[in-house]
């Protein structure tokens, strides 16, 4: 009977000292829970507003509200008395080692939240990075996809792409064609001139502003070579770069304009053969 009462009088001691702090816990624990989820749905909605990627977006959701639950549950374990130092100790150790394993996802998915905020391109925009040219299929948190001229699909990390040269052919609206016709020293270069003008003209593709532009760029061994600098849309630039390429060969050929092959032209001063050495080293004259 006296041991029964001394396990009543150590709960009643129990409740007495622990009762309050565990009913103010649960009750933070709730409350926190609300404010959390309710932070959360905000800062998506927020983010959503700003067209942030729709990855980005889920990631950084998710991500936070696993944070602040954490901080939560070791805040609550600490009103109730439950010793959190050594257990932050240990997730922060957890943490580092998990750091220095991942460092090269990190990396990238440091790289692709830069990426997302400050956009240095989208979607369906053509770049050239890491050495890759291509029209821009999908961005994700950890790498970007790109897909080639030869319908190549190319994956890049986002940590590479963030920390090196990107060229975004799209960003202006417009790209120029780089081309090069070479025609012989003896064609008329303003008749050149002007059949290629035409042939860029015509074409429904070749914007007017700016205006196509054709110019003497090199005097080469065997031509001289012409510039041609049609502009177009980014998705236009393929198409572009072929049709004028063709039509403006047909266009000088039509013109009598002289494309020329590499030649060389060997002169000789005399046609007289020297005299030729005979076997036994005497000269022998060739009539």
């Amino acid at each position: 009977m006296e041991d029964y009462q001394n396990l009543v009088d150590k709960a009643y001691e129990l409740i007495l000292t622990y009762g309050p702090k565990i009913v103010l816990a649960i009750v933070v624990l709730i409350v926190g829970l609300w404010i959390i989820n309710r932070f959360t749905r905000v800062s998506r909605k927020m983010m959503e507003t700003r067209n942030v990627n729709i990855s980005l977006v889920g990631f950084v959701a998710s991500m936070t509200n696993i944070g602040l639950k954490a901080l939560l549950l070791i805040s609550v374990a600490g009103m109730i008395g439950i010793q959190t130092t050594s257990f932050i100790a240990i997730l922060g150790a957890a943490g580092l080692a998990i750091g220095l394993a991942l460092q090269g996802t990190l990396a990238n998915f440091a790289g692709g939240v830069m990426i997302l905020i400050f956009k240095p391109y989208k979607v369906g925009d053509l770049v050239q990075a890491q050495g890759h040219l291509g029209v821009v299929k999908e961005i994700h948190i950890f790498v970007t996809i790109l897909l080639s001229p030869e319908s190549k699909t190319i994956i890049i990390p986002n940590g590479a792409i963030s920390n090196g040269d990107i060229t975004n052919y799209t960003t202006e609206g417009k790209i120029r064609v780089d081309l090069t016709f070479g025609i012989s020293y003896t064609s008329n270069i303003k008749k050149a001139r002007e059949v290629l003008m035409k042939v860029m003209k015509n074409h429904p593709k070749v914007l007017s502003d700016p205006a196509p532009f054709v110019g003497v760029s090199a005097l080469a061994d065997s031509s001289v070579n012409l510039a041609v600098r049609p502009h177009t849309l980014p998705e236009n630039y393929w198409t572009v770069y072929f049709d004028v390429y063709e039509q403006g060969k047909e266009a000088l050929d039509d013109a009598k304009i002289t494309i020329p092959f590499p030649q060389m032209d060997i002169h000789f001063g005399d046609s007289t053969m020297p005299p030729m050495p005979a076997a036994g080293g005497e000269i022998q004259t060739v009539n």
